[in-house]
């Protein structure tokens, strides 16, 4: 916010600065190195204070934030329509940082893709390029691809099947990261004539944990001026922060929302995710209806499908009488099995099964496709992997 006059503006960022370097980056002695500014850590109004505190107009904001989202550019060199002062001072106080791939797997299905991404201060988070069939064959440059991103660098829900839960958290990743994530896949399929559709962030961490640099990202992903994609290409998961899907519906969030749910009653959802002894079902549940009545939008509930665990006739009634009278979608995921977790995916006549109840509750109900399996696709299996040692990385 600005508080009048473009001194304070200048104090304010600043401020703002000086908390994102301590966040990242530490000498070893604790003295702060002086980094500079990751421009895509800024939002137009941070970018547009910044340049005011130095003495350009708005005008050069504009310039600067569609070379970055619109024309994509790889060094503040390629910015040749401003002027030279202010590409001199950018050059000075500030950086681009591209995310760059530690490591690169690609399935067998010819669909999936996974890369780990390097961080600033060594840590790698997973992002993961998934292409679905359409029904008729298409040509490249129109096929529906999604991007599915990460928010953290770990996870401290602590899912007990999930290879992120497993690993434990380390931090929260910036704005400029999680964005950063996309402007990389954008990249990656441009050079292949393919471009981006979706994006799901489904990936590492739990996006309401991280709200803020969650919703700035998302904020520059929807922005006309930026990266222009729609809300309802853009789906949030979530294990159900009550507190914050209200918080989604005051400020008029209108991504799509997923909430993983995994059991139907409170002990059974527990035993699977551990924040539900902090938000039981009856809370999260009246988050979701307020949500859905604010915005009047359906809500996505995720059910990862582990046989033997929640794949049962009667869980699959008592999942849709605890959902019969909210505005919902369930989506059926197998489980994607992890080194951590001994449980394994329900076999496809239970699916069915399972399906076939929620529909006699009028409930409508997909069975999500499974990919990569070959290559760790699911949420940190890849970077669980290269944390144990379990994989030996060398960057390029």
């Amino acid at each position: 916010m600005c508080l009048g006059g473009k001194t304070v503006c200048a104090t304010l960022l600043s401020h703002r600065q000086n908390h994102f370097y301590l966040s990242l980056f530490t000498s070893y002695n604790n003295i702060m190195p002086q980094y500079p500014l990751n421009l895509y850590d800024l939002s137009q109004p941070q970018l547009e204070q910044l340049l005011a505190g130095w003495g350009f107009g708005r005008t050069h904001a504009d310039q600067l934030w569609r070379g970055l989202y619109r024309e994509h550019i790889t060094h503040l060199s390629e910015l040749t329509e401003l002027r030279p002062a202010l590409r001199e001072k950018l050059t000075a106080e500030a950086r681009l940082v591209h995310l760059t791939p530690r490591l690169t797997q690609h399935s067998s299905d010819g669909y999936t893709h996974k890369f780990l991404l390097n961080l600033a201060d060594g840590q790698a988070i997973e992002t993961v390029i998934m292409r679905f069939e359409a029904r008729r064959e298409l040509p490249e440059q129109t096929r529906r691809y999604t991007a599915c991103i990460s928010t953290q660098a770990g996870c401290a829900m602590g899912c007990v099947f999930c290879a992120t839960g497993q690993m434990g958290f380390t931090r929260h990743l910036t704005a400029g990261e999680i964005v950063g994530q996309v402007l990389f896949v954008q990249r990656y399929l441009a050079e292949r004539g393919a471009s981006l559709r979706n994006i799901v962030l489904m990936g590492m961490g739990e996006p309401l944990h991280n709200y803020e640099n969650t919703m700035q990202a998302i904020e520059t992903m929807t922005d006309h001026k930026g990266l222009a994609i729609a809300p309802r290409h853009i789906t949030l998961s979530t294990v159900g922060l009550p507190h914050a899907i209200r918080r989604m519906a005051d400020e008029g969030r209108r991504v799509n929302l997923a909430v993983s749910l995994h059991g139907a009653t409170d002990a059974q959802r527990q035993a699977l995710v551990p924040p539900a002894k902090k938000w039981p079902l009856a809370d999260l549940l009246a988050a979701c209806r307020y949500y859905t009545a604010a915005l009047r939008r359906r809500i996505f509930f995720e059910w990862a499908l582990i046989e033997g665990e929640n794949d049962t006739a009667e869980q699959a009634h008592e999942l849709g009488r605890l959902l019969q009278d909210q505005t919902a979608h369930i989506n059926l995921i197998p489980l994607n099995p992890t080194a951590g977790y001994a449980g394994q995916p329900s076999q496809p006549e239970r699916v069915r099964a399972f399906q076939a109840i929620l529909a006699q509750y009028g409930l409508p109900s997909t069975v999500r496709q499974r990919r990569g399996i070959d290559i760790d696709a699911g949420c940190g299996q890849l970077a669980n992997k290269v944390v144990s040692g379990e994989w030996l990385v060398v960057s390029e």
